[in-house]
């Protein structure tokens, strides 16, 4: 659906749309084509009159292995997490500013305490933690299976209720984004210009050579 490139495939499951990062080689780590893909998806996804509820997933053992899935997790409305599964962003870690990553939303869910130490070190955060930080709603034995059941439940429900109770919600989000995404982008930017960046770039190029 939406004449979406290999690394995103979109079906239709009645009124319920299953957006799956297929990139399984990969671990579905966000490359450029999988970055660009998501930025055309939303639009389309809100075109659709069919719609009611998405479920995003991903192709393989693992969600996406990257930062940038700890964003996805983040701006989702219900998280179901595998008993294995963790979240991190590693942004710090590599030499990098979080500008689309945890650090962004994660004050919101839990305290800024708590944010601050993922954050700054990268560390993972098990499923049955995230739930209790409340970066996440459940942790499941089959999440795509909870997920679907749950996305079913609210794509039957009235749908200018379920629509405005959402655009309620997500008011707070976007006031709080939109007050450090400009220097949260600036920042980012400057760090990949950073010897330290650049530095942990050399040691993975060299590794991956060897």
């Amino acid at each position: 659906m939406y004449d979406m490139p290999a690394e995103i495939d979109v079906r239709a499951d009645g009124p319920v749309r299953v957006i799956t990062l297929n990139r399984p080689e990969a671990l579905n780590a966000v490359n450029d084509a999988l970055h660009s893909a998501l930025a055309r998806l939303w639009p389309r996804l809100s075109e659709d009159a069919g719609a009611r509820a998405a479920v995003l997933t991903g192709s393989g053992q693992t969600f996406s292995a990257v930062g940038l899935g700890c964003s996805l997790v983040a701006l989702s409305d219900v998280v179901y997490m595998a008993e294995t599964a963790y979240l991190a962003d590693p942004h710090v870690q590599v030499g990098l500013v979080a500008a689309d990553g945890g650090p962004l939303t994660w004050p919101l869910h839990t305290s800024l305490l708590i944010a601050k130490e993922y954050a700054l070190t990268g560390a993972r955060i098990p499923a049955a933690r995230a739930v209790e930080l409340g970066l996440a709603n459940h942790v499941a034995a089959d999440p795509l299976a909870e997920a679907l059941a749950c996305a079913r439940r609210i794509a039957g429900l009235p749908r200018q209720a379920v629509e405005g109770t959402k655009r309620l919600l997500n008011l707070q989000l976007e006031r709080a984004v939109l007050a450090t995404l400009d220097f949260a982008m600036a920042a980012e930017e400057q760090s990949f210009g950073t010897e330290d960046f650049r530095s942990v770039i050399t040691r993975l190029t060299e590794g991956k050579a060897s």
